[in-house]
């Protein structure tokens, strides 16, 4: 961003991105969604010889120098035509972030193929007793020798069912609470892993699923945190990844608006169309408004980031708050359309029942808001 707007650059960036989305992106989006077909490895791949999995990436793994207000630019524009494919995008930098923690070997072994959209790599924290409370997680970590053996379960998996490993967050030292968590990186096909899938209502070409541990034995070479630091590495990648989950749902609802739009402008009501009425048209135009406030907050988080600012503020903000307004612009994107928007051939309805997980994801409004008392009035408040 150049002052207070986007750079020449950025503005072409934009319509690259948006050529790009309709061109390679939604013409495969609502049947990949209805057949419950996953993200082909070829848009993955496109996505990496594009360059958006390596902002701010080591050179000789594939990555280059660029600015996060720009990655949110193809994020944003990608969500437009499939909030799934413009996830994958950010999907990859958790795990990057995490590897860049471990030896050498390992770096080498898997960052390149991150970058390039070659391997699916999610993050796996979450189990069934405990989501957001990251610190009561019972899955454990015991030293063997060289190696490390994992026992445990961890579930609500974004890609779980495809992927090629994931950062899984155990303890090493159970009685350490928090400080007693350590990250590791497990590949999917090591003996003792038993992947399971989840029916969600939504969501439905991510391969969400779960996984079971049993005696899984992995070389200490794949720890990419030093002991009792997996907490903390953890909690530095929501700063980022909580901005994206935000600009993801206001762009499910900004193409959900404009379908609404061209839609009651053709629509005739009393003779009129509908968009001519107050009661539909304001509405509409609220949540653009809306919908502009969201950015405004998203760009200006990537910015402080660009700018190595500290934004856990405006990050929690944003996803508290984004995703909140984007689920109520396309529930009225829906009674705009009536009875038309609730069918299955207008994907509007189908984006109501998806931006739901965006407010799920990554910590609830309740989580953000006491990130936010922590950091406004005080952690002793919390």
């Amino acid at each position: 961003m150049a002052g207070f707007g986007f750079t020449k650059e950025q503005d072409a960036f934009r319509l690259e991105m948006r050529r790009f989305a309709k061109e390679e992106v939604a013409p495969t989006a609502i049947e990949r969604h209805r057949t419950q077909t996953e993200i082909p490895v070829e848009i993955r791949r496109k996505l990496g010889k594009m360059g958006l999995m390596g902002y701010k990436q080591p050179k000789e793994y594939g990555g280059h120098d660029g600015e996060y207000v720009s990655l949110a630019i193809a994020i944003e524009e990608i969500c437009k035509a499939d909030f799934l494919v413009g996830g994958n995008i950010t999907m990859p930098y958790a795990a990057i972030m995490a590897i860049g923690g471990g030896p050498k070997e390992t770096k080498d072994e898997w960052i390149p193929g991150l970058i390039s959209g070659e391997f699916i790599c999610p993050p796996a924290n979450t189990e069934e007793h405990c989501g957001s409370d990251a610190a009561a997680i019972k899955t454990t970590a015991v030293k063997d020798g060289d190696s490390y053996i994992l026992k445990g379960e961890k579930t609500a998996i974004c890609q779980c069912m495809n992927a090629h490993a994931a950062i899984v967050y155990a303890k090493t030292d159970p009685a350490a609470g928090f400080r007693g968590v350590t990250a590791f990186l497990v590949p999917m096909n090591t003996p003792g892993i038993t992947r399971y899938p989840i029916s969600y209502i939504g969501w439905k070409p991510q391969g969400l699923g779960g996984f079971f541990m049993d005696n899984v034995r992995i070389p200490e070479r794949y720890r990419v945190s030093k002991e009792g630091e997996g907490f903390y590495l953890a909690m530095s990648q929501f700063d980022f990844l909580r901005v994206g989950i935000a600009i993801n749902a206001l762009a499910m609802a900004q193409s959900a608006l404009e379908k609404a739009i061209e839609y009651t402008k053709k629509r005739m009501v009393f003779g009129k169309p509908a968009a001519s009425f107050q009661g539909t048209s304001f509405k509409l135009v609220e949540h653009a408004t809306m919908i502009e406030l969201g950015r405004l907050m998203c760009y200006r988080a990537l910015y402080m980031n660009d700018q190595g600012q500290r934004h856990t503020k405006e990050s929690a903000m944003a996803k508290w708050y984004c995703p909140k307004i984007a689920q109520e612009a396309i529930h009225d994107c829906v009674l705009a359309m009536g009875h038309y928007g609730y069918t299955i051939d207008m994907p509007v309805a189908e984006i109501l029942r998806d931006v739901v997980g965006h407010e799920i994801g990554d910590g609830v409004a309740q989580v953000m808001k006491t990130v936010l008392v922590r950091e406004l009035i005080g952690k002793e408040y919390v």
